[in-house]
């Protein structure tokens, strides 16, 4: 069983994954922020003992990076 502080910590840790999920749309570094959501979901799933979430979640942070890399950047025009 966790702790109430982990418990918050987790509350925390997926509110931002999802808000940042939701906003990715309208900037790429919206989609860099969901990977450190996801990270933190991950870090959150291994301190409360849900190992399986923590890898889980570690995954979608590879795949959140890996998107983000690939996103187009736009060019200043001049």
């Amino acid at each position: 069983m966790s702790s109430p502080g982990i418990t918050v910590f987790g509350v925390i840790a997926l509110t931002f994954m999802v808000v940042m999920y939701a906003l990715e749309r309208r900037h790429p570094s919206f989609v860099l922020a969901f990977a450190a959501g996801c990270l933190l979901s991950s870090a959150y799933g291994f301190l409360a003992g849900a190992w399986p979430f923590g890898v889980v979640e570690l995954v979608w942070t590879g795949l959140a990076v890996r998107r983000y890399l690939g996103v187009p950047r736009q060019r200043p025009t001049n």
